[in-house]
């Protein structure tokens, strides 16, 4: 069974900055995509930044600059770093994967920015 942990949400004012892990464990071959998604109160579920097995990276516009993600694939880890959070940017934080055809999911870190 594959379980992606997240760590490190938590709570910082405006300006701040914060750095999201998840770790994959279980049966996993090779992980292709890592991910982070989050969802704010009453909004769908966005994608934040992204990065394949190759290293490309995407990223939201509204994060482009602040948030930088990399991954570790020899311990199966995906990382944000986020830097100068704005109260805009709380949300639950979801580290998604995915592998041969499947997506798996977190069950989410909470961040919070106080103005």
């Amino acid at each position: 069974q594959v379980q992606l942990v997240e760590s490190g949400g938590g709570l910082v004012q405006a300006g701040g900055s914060l750095r999201l892990s998840c770790v994959v464990s279980g049966n996993i071959y090779r992980i292709q995509d890592m991910g982070w998604y989050r969802q704010a109160p009453e909004k769908q579920r966005e994608l934040v930044a992204r990065i394949t097995s190759g290293g490309t990276t995407n990223y939201a516009d509204s994060v482009k600059g602040r948030f930088t993600i990399s991954r570790d694939n020899a311990k199966k880890t995906v990382y944000v770093q986020m830097n100068s959070l704005q109260p805009e940017d709380t949300a639950v934080y979801y580290c998604h994967i995915t592998t041969w055809g499947y997506n798996y999911w977190g069950q989410g870190t909470q961040v919070t920015v106080s103005s």
